[in-house]
Formats: C-alpha cells, structure tokens, sequence
C-alpha cells in the first residue's frame, strides 16, 4: 500500500493531528549567534541568528527533539524545519548554496523521530510533511506603491526556487509535500505546478496539501480572495487538502473554515495561532481556552486534520489531541458535474 493511500484510507476513519510551532519552540532554546552558526559557520561575515531552517545542519540534535516533542503529544504528522528553505529566502542570509542540504537534512531528522515513533505503536503510523512556505515574495502584487505593474519575482523564479527544495524533501524522505502558509494564490500556484511537474516526470503519487492565510478581518487572503474562490483556484491541482493556517486564531478562523468545508471536495485542514498575539508579540491562549475553541471545528464536521500554527506548543497539540479523539472526521462530499 502506498503512502497516499495509507493516509487517505486513515482520514476517513479519524481525524489527523498535524504539529505545532516550530519557531514557537526553536525560541524557547534561546539559542544565540554562536548556536546559529555552529562550527561549520563560525567564520562567516553575515549575521544568521534567525534563520531557523539552518539549525537543520548547526543543531539537529534540537530539531529532532521538538519534533520527538509533537509526536509526543498525539502529532500524526510533523513538518519539517523548511518554511523558508528555498533560494528565495535564504537570499536574505546570502545561504543560497544550502538549499539542497538544509531541505534533504531537515527531511532526514524528521524522518528519523516519525520511524521512531511508528516503530513504538505501528497501529499509529506517523508521516513527515515537508514544509514550503510562501516565499518573502509576492508575485501578485508590486512591492513599489509608485509603480502596480512592478513584480519582485516571476512565476518561472517561483518554480525554480520550489522545484530545488521539493526534490531535496522528496530525496530525504517525506511523505507528503505541504504548501502552507499561502497569503499570494499565484505563489501557490507555482508550487502546485513545481511538484505536479515533478510527480509527472518521477511517477510518484505524493500527497500534497494547501493551506492559505487569512491575513485580517476582511477574512481574503492577501491576493484578494476569499477562502471560496482560493480553493476554486486550487482544485484543480490534484490535491490531498485544503485548509488554512497561521495568522488568526481559532475563534477568527470559524467562519473561513466553515466555508472551505462547505465547498472542497477534497479532505480539510485547519492549523490555527494560539490566539492573536499580544502587544509583545507573544501568544496567550492556553492549551485548555485553544482546544475549546478548536472543538467547533471538530464538533460541526469541518476538518480532516487539525493542529496548531504560531505560539502552539506540544502542549496544544495534546490538549487539541484530546478533543480529536470524540469526534468523527469530515465527509467528503462527492464530485459531481
């Protein structure tokens, strides 16, 4: 049985708990320059402190550890430390040249705790997602207010950048491609065209989920859409899920998953914030008042998967764990034209 296939046949059955916050615990190590950089990068002139996807090669050992963490706490599935492990982003850090090795690195830690924990209850198998964010581009908007026609990147740039980090996830190991954390559907789409291109060339049938970002109380996402017309835009791309994650909490997030559910006729996914952050940029939902929350979800049918985004730690993840287990999965509801 393939993977694709193992994973669907378990939706259907219950509801999956993806992770929490991988930033959200990376900080509470406190880790400094020196950590950052490791000893392999301790001569280098940029500063690094920040790029999180680096301690994949400088300190793996924490990386697998928090992952240990979330499965730990119930996590079915773990994303892998890559959200901004693609050329595009590791620009900023002038660390272009890594992409490959953080991406296959990252694919390899996480592998690593998901096996273990498999191996202790094979009746619970675990599953490695590899994370693809968004990019610190947009190619729907110009960043120059004085010229709208103006694009930082280009949808083949998009491509490009996506294919190198997806082929090094797949080659390290995972079971799923996750892109997440979706504010511009045209990046998204070059994602979705990356990994369709490279399932079509390689043969494989790797799952691949979505998941966008309502950016505010307009309830679009930063492109303009609303959740309706972002899965419309979507549905074409042979798809495991949809859903949505990071920016609002679990109580804002109600009405825009309601209607994702409504619509999708694939399975769907909500990872929310442990709340909105306070004025310190700091998370106070407990693990308690977000599992509460995230219960509608459960209770009204809405979700597949379920999990937490910024601020949630493992201890979200067991409390959201617990509510999961009451409730049955979302029907999917049939295609029909």
């Amino acid at each position: 049985m393939s993977v694709n296939t193992r994973i669907r046949e378990i939706l259907s059955e219950r509801i999956m708990i993806i992770d929490g916050a991988m930033g959200t615990m990376i900080q509470t190590y406190q880790l400094g320059e020196e950590q950052y950089r490791g000893e392999r990068f301790k001569n280098i002139s940029q500063l690094v402190k920040g790029n999180n996807d680096l301690l994949c090669i400088t300190q793996p050992q924490v990386i697998l550890d928090i992952h240990k963490e979330f499965l730990e706490a119930g996590a079915d599935i773990i994303e892998t430390n890559t959200f901004n492990a693609q050329s595009v982003s590791l620009e900023d850090y002038k660390m272009t040249d890594l992409v490959e090795e953080i991406n296959y690195e990252a694919a390899k830690i996480a592998r690593q705790a998901a096996d273990e924990y498999t191996a202790k209850d094979p009746s619970k198998p675990r599953f490695v997602a590899g994370a693809v964010g968004p990019t610190n581009r947009t190619a729907s908007l110009s960043p120059d207010v004085n010229n709208p026609g103006f694009r930082a990147i280009t949808f083949e740039q998009l491509v490009a950048a996506y294919s190198e980090q997806m082929r090094a996830l797949i080659k390290g190991g995972v079971d799923i491609i996750l892109i997440e954390t979706i504010f511009d559907t045209l990046n998204a789409k070059a994602a979705l065209f990356a990994i369709n291109t490279i399932k079509d060339e390689t043969g494989s049938d790797i799952p691949v989920m979505i998941s966008g970002t309502i950016t505010d109380a307009s309830g679009r996402t930063l492109s303009g859409q609303t959740p309706e017309a972002f899965w419309n835009s979507m549905s074409h791309g042979e798809i495991l899920s949809i859903g949505l994650n990071c920016a609002l909490g679990a109580k804002d997030m109600v009405p825009h998953i309601r209607e994702i559910s409504q619509v999708a006729w694939v399975y769907t996914t909500a990872y929310p914030n442990a709340g909105l952050p306070n004025e310190f940029g700091q998370y106070d939902e407990s693990p308690e008042a977000m599992a509460n929350v995230v219960e509608q979800f459960l209770k009204e049918g809405w979700v597949n998967v379920i999990g937490g985004c910024c601020g949630t730690t493992p201890a979200h993840i067991k409390a959201i764990a617990e509510k999961a287990k009451l409730y049955k999965p979302r029907q999917v509801p049939a295609l029909a034209f």
